[in-house]
């Protein structure tokens, strides 16, 4: 994997995003990935490294104001103490640095006990009934709620995805930004929807295959950026 990916950095510019910390993205991609890559976007890009060097940082309290989320973690506890559930954990509300995920459960519980939390709550839509409830009593607050995963969902401001890394190149000069993400395509599944459905992307898997034969994408030199477990994933099939 690293061999191709130098090969393809000497005709085009690439990075690589993820909802992980750095941590986990050295731990997934190598400790030098900043040397890997030209940028690393950690955190969905809450955290920045351009060339090696940190860009910048950002976090949930610095955007929204301590007022705002300790509005949203009271009103999540109180809702969460009303539910009647067979069980209950500890770790209800998780504070990460670019959101809050938030779990009915909480996230403490066994296998077992989330997998028989995750099965009720397909018949009755536990989770589904309280993100409606929260863009209800939040309206208007610039949040995002997306349910994931099997026992939580998550809480972040408006644009807090992996379209957020798009504010750290859009001066940059590029023509074309190319995003090979988990659902960009069919054999490799997972949560990339937002990111690729930004309207300054082009999902193209057959470019990477063509980049590889030395063949030429027409325009100026575009900007490729990899979803971190794509990278991890995907590559394989591209020998």
């Amino acid at each position: 994997m690293d061999d191709f990916l130098q090969i393809l950095r000497q005709k085009v510019k690439i990075g690589v995003v993820g909802g992980s910390d750095f941590e986990k993205v050295q731990e997934q991609l190598g400790n030098d990935v900043v040397q890997k890559f030209d940028y690393v976007f950690p955190e969905n890009g809450l955290v920045a490294y351009k060339d090696g060097k940190l860009l910048c940082k950002q976090n949930i309290q610095g955007h929204l104001g301590e007022a705002l989320i300790q509005d949203l973690i009271n009103y999540c506890l109180s809702y969460i103490a009303k539910i009647k559930l067979p069980k209950k954990r500890g770790t209800f509300i998780e504070f990460r640095n670019g959101m809050l995920n938030v779990s009915p459960i909480g996230r403490s519980c066994s296998q077992d006990e989330r997998v028989e939390f995750y099965e009720l709550d397909k018949k009755e839509n536990i989770r589904q009934k309280f993100v409606a409830d929260l863009r209800k009593e939040f309206a208007g607050k610039g949040l995002t709620f997306s349910i994931g995963g099997q026992i939580s969902f998550d809480v972040f401001p408006d644009g807090w995805d992996k379209r957020y890394c798009l504010g750290h190149v859009e001066n940059d000069g590029y023509q074309t930004i190319y995003f090979f993400g988990d659902k960009t395509m069919p054999r490799c599944p997972g949560n990339g929807t937002e990111r690729s459905s930004h309207p300054s992307l082009s999902t193209a898997y057959q470019l990477l295959t063509l980049q590889a034969q030395n063949s030429r994408i027409p325009g100026r030199q575009p900007l490729f950026i990899f979803g971190d477990r794509h990278v991890e994933s995907c590559f394989p099939s591209l020998y």
